[in-house]
């Protein structure tokens, strides 16, 4: 839309600037500021006053330059052409500017932030039909895996009254032509254009049933997150929230991925740009790009872009949803999302709540959590939007309000610990201070999966791992040796199945992932194991004899040494050792 002159700049302060308006502007009304043209957000107004959030770098900007109307919210562009891209926070191109207008930004910058290409569209339907929120108008093959399925926006009603025939066809370029009741057309084009912080409508909620499958077994097994759910993965710096990030976006079985990297280090964000389009999807074989879309603002950008980069990236994930995919959002990290918020409320001079956060940080937080979901659309497809939220606490304090609220808000919490990072161990998910509340949810598709006694296994291994924990407490004091068989032989079995089952090397061509089928015979294995030997040393077997008669090198490779594709193998190991062990007791009781 074109902009018009509505007020000049009075104040400026850092990304906030205040305004004199000689028109009414509408409250988040996207703006440009300055001769510059910045872009920015209307976030208050008083009389003819206007405070604004500029999402550029404000410096030279001076009291009496113009400010312009747009006369629509702050709002991303939606089509084919988002797969593949790399975005800033207010979605800039940014492969595309580099090539333009290289390596460095320069303020009041503008692309489009679709390709300007042609697009193979076919349609679906014909002039004359009934048209309604939803409606498939046609497809476009955006990429070798992921099917574009152009759909008539919400809240539009009519007739079609043109459709025009398969070809080529640009993002701006004209596809059918609705008319309503009341003889006003609408013009349907393959970019929709839709505000960031209001939520796309759907038709039904539905409950969150079907796992998300990582591949990580420590999450998958014991803290399992539904399609459309939400998680939260706080924890210190170097305990591996960004490796456990990437194995997620790698791995998950999410056809769509959008990554945010919000507030990140630069040389994190440079990492991920650079990785990213090298890897391959593992599913198909093709560049794991061509499902994914990344959305990058380090620490360095402009501090309100921060702010707004979580909007841009959940609307193009349920731009996705609503087209019948399941989408991983992943932000690294809502820390720096709400220390942005800190310092724009700062800015602003609104009253502090704790540690400095404006008092809306819990409802901010719990609105952007609540954009996820498992829905069916106004399609009849059925999609989900999964949030994963990476929590960076400073010095590690889980007490602080951007990890409390977050808990409060998700139902997944995989506390990163740094301890266990310390020790080599990742993921470095705390498997005692961890949960998930979709345990019961999921249950009955690992039933379906043949995991019937995948709850009960679960609920075993956990309470060996908590054993173990209360006896390392004596074991500090006394010493290992000090402990009876019985208590040595539980210290024996939660170290099989931590360095066995929990332990994961994302980087082992086998271990990096792992299959729903070999992670329940894996926890099976282990869970057998410690049942066994437990009644053979109350049956009066020597701990030390079990250990001899262990391979214990060889169980701890079990996971890197069994590719997915012969899990069956596992029940035959586990069959051998319990004969052997079986044999052994009667060899001492003899």
């Amino acid at each position: 839309m074109s902009k018009r002159c509505a007020g000049v700049l009075t104040r400026i302060a850092g990304p906030v600037v205040e305004a004199r308006m000689t028109e009414q502007p509408a409250m988040l009304e996207q703006v440009s500021v300055g001769e510059l043209q910045l872009t920015g957000e209307i976030v208050a107004l008083r009389h003819n006053q206007a405070t604004i959030q500029v999402y550029e770098e404000t410096g030279g900007l001076r009291p009496g330059e113009p400010i312009f109307l747009s006369g629509h919210p702050l709002s991303v562009a939606l089509g084919p052409g988002l797969l593949g891209s790399i975005y800033d926070g207010i979605q800039r191109p940014l492969r595309w500017m580099n090539e333009e207008a290289g390596r460095y930004i320069r303020r009041g910058e503008r692309a489009a932030p679709l390709p300007d290409r042609a697009w193979h569209f076919v349609p679906t339907i014909a002039a004359g039909a009934a048209a309604h929120a939803g409606v498939l108008v046609g497809t476009v093959d955006e990429t070798e895996q992921i099917q574009h399925r152009v759909l008539v926006p919400p809240e539009w009603q009519g007739i079609f009254v043109e459709v025009v025939p398969e070809g080529m066809y640009r993002p701006d370029e004209i596809i059918a032509q609705i008319e309503d009741a009341t003889g006003h057309r609408q013009i349907l084009t393959l970019t929709q254009i839709w505000p960031v912080r209001r939520p796309r409508p759907f038709a039904v909620r539905l409950a969150a049933k079907v796992p998300l499958i990582t591949g990580q077994r420590v999450l998958d097994t014991f803290f399992a997150i539904a399609k459309g759910g939400t998680a939260a993965i706080p924890g210190p710096f170097g305990a591996g929230k960004t490796v456990i990030q990437h194995s997620l976006a790698k791995w998950s079985d999410a056809q769509i991925i959008v990554y945010i990297g919000c507030g990140e280090r630069g040389n994190e964000m440079a990492q991920v740009l650079e990785d990213f389009p090298k890897l391959t999807d593992p599913w198909s074989g093709r560049p794991l790009m061509e499902r994914t879309i990344l959305i990058a603002n380090t620490s360095n950008m402009p501090v309100a872009a921060r702010e707004a980069s979580i909007y841009t990236g959940i609307t193009i994930a349920e731009y996705y949803r609503d087209q019948g995919y399941d989408v991983a959002l992943i932000a690294d990290s809502t820390s720096r999302w709400a220390e942005a918020l800190r310092e724009i409320a700062g800015r602003m001079e609104e009253m502090p709540a704790e540690e400095g956060f404006p008092a809306y940080l819990p409802s901010r937080l719990a609105a952007f959590y609540e954009r996820a979901g498992r829905v069916c659309t106004f399609s009849g497809h059925e999609g989900s939007v999964t949030v994963i939220g990476a929590v960076s606490p400073p010095g590690g304090d889980f007490s602080e309000p951007v990890t409390q609220h977050s808990q409060r808000f998700t139902h997944c919490f995989w506390m990163l610990d740094r301890d266990l990072a310390s020790a080599r161990h990742f993921p470095a998910v705390n498997w005692l201070t961890s949960y998930s509340f979709y345990i019961d949810s999921v249950s009955d598709w690992w039933s379906q999966q043949g995991g019937d006694d995948w709850c009960d296994l679960r609920q075993k291994a956990l309470a060996l791992l908590g054993e173990e924990a209360r006896l390392q407490e004596i074991v500090r004091l006394v010493g290992a040796d000090a402990l009876p068989d019985h208590q040595r032989w539980v210290l024996d079995a939660a170290h099989l199945l931590r360095g066995g089952f929990l332990q994961q090397n994302a980087l082992h061509p086998i271990d990096a992932y792992t299959v729903p089928q070999k992670q329940l015979k894996l926890l099976r294995f282990f869970v057998d194991l410690y049942e066994l030997g437990r009644d053979l040393v109350a049956g009066g077997v020597p701990v030390l004899r079990l250990r001899q008669v262990l391979d214990i090198p060889h169980l701890l490779r079990l996971k890197e040494d069994t590719p997915n594709t012969e899990a069956g193998s596992i029940d035959v190991l586990g069959a051998r050792v319990r004969e052997q062990l079986l044999a052994t007791a009667v060899e001492h009781r003899g």
